[in-house]
């Protein structure tokens, strides 16, 4: 880690005694982890403090930790299978945990054009089944859009938000397409149907099928074959 990030590292530290600082010494980049309660208590002084200066904020997303850690294409055995594991949905050497309450996060990009640094800012949300985290719009002004997305797209609400509601799927979509739960192929689909002269939901009649090469490994003594793409040789 360079001189000036393990400043802040030590700012930060020593100013929020409750809160985990991280770091990344490949990167050189620094993680703070602060309690949800004090969310923007830590959010104002971040802003405000200045030691700290973190005016601009660039971006905020959600993040499901479901199953994090697990690396399902971490393999040493061949397999006739292919990339057929891209299609079944993964369930981690164990079942995930969907109630685990570090499932849900949110994590805020910052940057302090005065100390010329940047902070990466994350909190859990208390609840998986109805994950919650206070809103930082009026600390962060660009924070409105972004919050919305991350409602849209990991179901995470914002306590506050001004105006919180879907920003990119459809007002009637179920679910949220950005959990790890959530099908690819997803629950519906839309098609115009001609004798109603308007556009309807149904059930979705995607078919899963993987994309990529799937390689059939050779015989010894024989000259390889082609890649072919999964799902189509039968």
């Amino acid at each position: 880690m360079s001189e000036h990030m393990a400043t802040l590292a030590g700012a930060l530290q020593s100013r929020f005694s409750e809160a985990v600082v991280s770091f990344a010494a490949v990167t050189d980049e620094v993680t703070l982890e602060v309690p949800l309660a004090q969310y923007r208590e830590v959010a104002v002084v971040l802003r405000d403090g200045p030691e700290f200066g973190f005016a601009q904020l660039s971006d905020l997303c959600g993040v499901d930790y479901l199953a994090y850690g697990d690396a399902e294409w971490t393999t040493e055995a061949s397999t006739e299978l292919g990339y057929s594991r891209g299609v079944e949905r993964y369930h981690g050497e164990q079942d995930p945990d969907l109630d685990s309450p570090r499932r849900f996060a949110v994590v805020c990009h910052l940057l302090s054009l005065q100390h010329n640094a940047r902070l990466r800012l994350r909190v859990y949300a208390a609840d998986p089944q109805f994950p919650m985290v206070p809103s930082v719009v009026d600390i962060w002004p660009a924070a409105n859009w972004f919050e919305r997305e991350a409602f849209d797209l990991f179901g995470i609400h914002f306590e506050g938000h001004p105006d919180l509601r879907r920003i990119l799927t459809d007002y009637g979509f179920i679910g949220h397409p950005f959990r790890k739960d959530f099908p690819l192929s997803g629950h519906v689909e839309v098609r115009y149907d001609p004798d109603r002269g308007r556009v309807v939901y149904q059930p979705v009649t995607i078919e899963p099928r993987v994309t990529v090469p799937k390689v059939i490994r050779a015989a010894r003594g024989q000259a390889p074959t082609e890649p072919q793409e999964a799902g189509r040789d039968g």
